[in-house]
């Protein structure tokens, strides 16, 4: 794609929109970069309906940006080329790609594969959104090195040529309905990881997920499926080969058993041998604010699962202990159902400390099934946590619900929550 002398227009401005505008300024591009909050960077203009309908060739929208924006519609219905950055890497990236989506658990599946592959000596990358964007990464990109790319569904939902050798999804389950309206649509727009591969390809997908199953047709290249029939007598399996003892893996929840799963498939298509995937396995540590272990004080557990941003991930979450929960619950609200969450409440909990916009919604989809504490922050939950809950109970942030209500984000919100536990410590 030529670059050069294209009139471009990149909206938003946090990590991935900074990243996409240094990039296509280096390629000679005309970059005017846009948000709904005044930024002094050269060139900047506020977001604005009229700013959408000026002579632009190319408009790049962040994550973040709705793609079914009026502006941006009209800006297509003129032949205004709109494509994410992920799109946009697409012809600079070198070296082939493993892509992980999912509902829950990208993160760590991301990061795993690239433990495992880092240990068994095999060179490659990791970024998307679990850090670096895909755009930086192609300056650092080889022919020899494999791309590591957590790929969100707002990623996802502008690609069309983007090519991944390895495509891996986790779990469709209910999330971002505030952003893609419908399931439907949410999983459509992982389902365009699939569209694009090719004969030889490969689609590591979960066979226990209808959503996932729903993908296989999509693909040209060749799905491996993984899931419960991984699982057998307390051993995990990579199809016919023994990988691992269930126990020996280091990170708690069935579901990171089938995280261990996906990672193992993609390392292996990638090079490693089962030996190296399990001794890598052994070593990882469960990434920061992903139910993550804080620390114990006075007999009291505290996890952070900060990334627990939807109601799946906090169904997770508590299946992964067994009784004596305090569930800080709330902030900002995705559209999700909170009533699945009962069930498991009423077992594990012993009370659920609400903070946030969505406290109220959570409120009356909880109510009878759990002690129910209306505390608006995080800071007056840990308060009510920290009077009552005796030794052996545990304190669990899983918040199925988004953070921007009263933080940054959700790794601010799992930092604050860390930073009182080291007061109580």
């Amino acid at each position: 794609m030529k670059l050069a002398g294209m009139r471009t227009l990149v909206l938003g401005m946090e990590k991935s929109g900074r990243a996409v505008a240094e990039f296509l300024r280096a390629h000679g591009a005309v970059v005017t970069p846009a948000d709904r909050k005044p930024l002094a960077l050269p060139g900047f203009r506020l977001q604005s309906e009229e700013l959408f309908d000026e002579a632009w060739d190319l408009i790049i929208p962040s994550p973040g940006v709705p793609f079914d924006l009026a502006g941006l519609q009209r800006a297509r219905a003129r032949g205004v080329r709109v494509v994410g950055e992920v799109e946009l890497s697409a012809p600079w990236l070198r070296g082939p790609v493993i892509a992980i989506t999912g509902s829950n658990g990208k993160t760590t599946t991301t990061s795993l594969v690239g433990h495992i592959l880092q240990a068994a000596g095999i060179s490659a990358q990791v970024g998307g959104n679990i850090g670096t964007p895909v755009i930086s990464l192609t300056e650092t990109s080889r022919d020899d090195q494999w791309n590591v790319l957590e790929l969100s569904s707002f990623q996802l939902e502008t690609v069309q040529t983007f090519h991944a050798q390895v495509a891996v999804c986790l779990n469709v389950t209910q999330n971002h309905l505030d952003r893609h309206h419908t399931m439907a649509q949410y999983a459509d727009a992982k389902g365009n990881l699939f569209r694009a591969q090719r004969a030889g390809d490969h689609a590591i997908l979960n066979a226990d997920d209808e959503w996932c199953r729903g993908f296989a047709p999509l693909t040209q290249g060749t799905p491996a499926w993984f899931g419960a029939r991984n699982i057998r007598g307390g051993s995990v399996w990579l199809g016919e080969e023994h990988l691992m003892e269930l126990s020996e893996i280091p990170i708690p929840g069935r579901h990171n058993a089938e995280n261990v799963l996906a990672a193992g498939f993609a390392a292996r298509l990638a090079g490693a041998s089962v030996e190296q995937i399990a001794a890598a396995v052994r070593t990882f540590r469960a990434v920061e604010h992903r139910l993550e272990f804080v620390a114990e004080a006075e007999g009291v557990r505290y996890y952070n699962d900060s990334k627990a941003t939807s109601v799946d991930a906090s169904i997770k979450a508590l299946d992964s202990f067994d009784h004596g929960l305090w569930v800080i619950l709330g902030g900002k609200d995705k559209g999700s159902d909170y009533t699945v969450l009962r069930e498991r409440l009423h077992a594990k909990a012993k009370a659920v400390l609400l903070i946030g916009a969505a406290a109220e919604k959570i409120a009356g989809d909880l109510k009878g099934a759990v002690r129910l504490e209306r505390c608006d922050t995080l800071e007056q939950a840990m308060a009510v946590a920290r009077a009552e809950a005796q030794a052996g109970d545990t304190v669990l942030l899983a918040p199925a619900c988004a953070s921007y209500d009263q933080f940054e984000s959700y790794e601010h919100r799992g930092r604050v929550f860390k930073e009182i536990v080291g007061r109580l410590k």
